[in-house]
């Protein structure tokens, strides 16, 4: 059998207040049409399918309309929850996307009850078992093993080992005869960020090592990075990446989705199919006559401006004019005025906790309490079932 496997759609996301909702429309197009022309049998859609946990109508309209594309002929069509959407919401759309055919999971389901999609190819009459583990923060990944595996999940417990256990619970809806999938939106110890992931919930409590997939996948779905890799496991793992860059961080990654083919009988093969129709985005030096030089070689490039001269009245205005797609114009550090004050420590390669901690060794804190209260803020702060997040 044959599916397509994507993620991290993101749709809804701006670009320095910029909307990309007309070229996010051009992406899932292109997703629908490679779906179809392909003649899948299923589409895995690894979580994250919105930026925000409360889209707009024009964004939901989009993502409702593709999914009904890509269902349209009798493929089957997966999704889930990422840290991005809401949950709640997608559960309460549950039944209605059941009705056009769309399984959409917001939390995690036991396997009996949803949380293992079941089906045949229409290509080959083979079985498949989708087993789909939503994205899960730290405090709901308790609850979570306690609902699903009826076993007591211990506060103090390893994030990575309460999703083993959900692991292992889904697995049980897996048959031998069967093509069996594994759909997840997580972060795998080794993973490389793509550059525009919630710092917040990639960071090392929230790693899984891939060993907790075992290796009687056929295939692990992932989402929630957004750089296309294969991570080594004992089963064939990927992440798809995100089909579009969704910020300057992204601008090298190569955007995808993954045409995979599977037996009961051997693993999955993969090819990378490319999806060119995004904006790319671009970083550019130069002085102002240097850029508009080359300005005709960007094209329609979003583009991030380092203005390699000293600072003037009316400079960002003119590189505006020079160039309208440019998203950010700043001065490249070496043209910059000298400051008398020092430059503050670089610290944004650390994630929340680190800082935190730092904050608390130079104020001289030292209580176990406060920290364990920090994590927990943390956590439902930035959970997509957060209110108002």
């Amino acid at each position: 059998m044959k599916f397509l496997h994507t993620s991290d759609w993101h749709i809804g996301k701006t670009l320095k207040g910029r909307s990309r909702l007309a070229e996010q429309a051009n992406v899932l197009k292109e997703i629908v049409g490679i779906a179809h022309d392909e003649a899948v049998d299923a589409v895995l859609v690894a979580g994250d399918l919105y930026e925000t946990s409360v889209p707009s109508a024009e964004a939901q309209r989009l993502v409702v309309h593709a999914l009904i594309e890509l269902r349209k002929g009798g493929t089957e069509v997966i999704t889930m929850a990422g840290n991005h959407d809401h949950a709640g919401t997608f559960d309460a759309y549950r039944p209605l996307m059941a009705a056009a055919g769309i399984h959409l999971l917001g939390q995690a389901r036991q396997a009996t009850a949803g949380g293992v999609v079941s089906f045949h190819a229409r290509s080959t009459g083979e079985p498949v078992n989708v087993a789909v583990l939503p994205f899960l923060t730290t405090r709901y990944a308790v609850r979570a093993t306690e609902l699903l595996t009826q076993t007591p999940a211990e506060h103090a417990g390893v994030y990575d080992q309460q999703v083993r256990e959900l692991i292992d619970h889904l697995k049980t809806g897996f048959t031998p005869d069967a093509v069996n999938i594994l759909m997840a939106h997580l972060t795998v110890t080794g993973g490389l960020l793509g550059g525009g992931e919630r710092t917040a919930q990639t960071i090392f409590d929230y790693y899984v090592p891939a060993t907790a997939f075992g290796s009687d996948p056929h295939y692990v779905a992932l989402g929630h990075l957004h750089r296309r890799q294969s991570m080594p496991a004992a089963c064939p793992v990927h992440y798809s990446g995100s089909p579009v860059a969704v910020d300057f961080g992204e601008e090298e990654n190569v955007n995808v989705v993954l045409l995979v083919e599977a037996s009961p009988t051997s693993p999955a093969s993969v090819e990378d199919c490319p999806i060119t129709a995004g904006r790319r985005l671009r970083t550019v030096r130069g002085t102002v006559a240097e850029l508009a030089t080359a300005a005709a070689d960007f094209g329609d490039d979003y583009l991030r401006v380092y203005v390699q001269e000293p600072t003037r009245a009316g400079l960002r205005d003119q590189v505006i004019e020079l160039l309208p797609n440019a998203i950010e114009v700043r001065i490249d550090p070496k043209f910059a005025a000298p400051s008398d004050r020092p430059a503050p420590q670089d610290r944004s390669d650390k994630s929340p906790v680190e800082l935190f901690d730092e904050f608390c060794a130079e104020q001289q804190i030292a209580d176990h309490r406060l920290d364990t209260l920090f994590r927990q803020l943390l956590d439902e702060v930035t959970s997509a079932d957060s209110e108002g997040s």
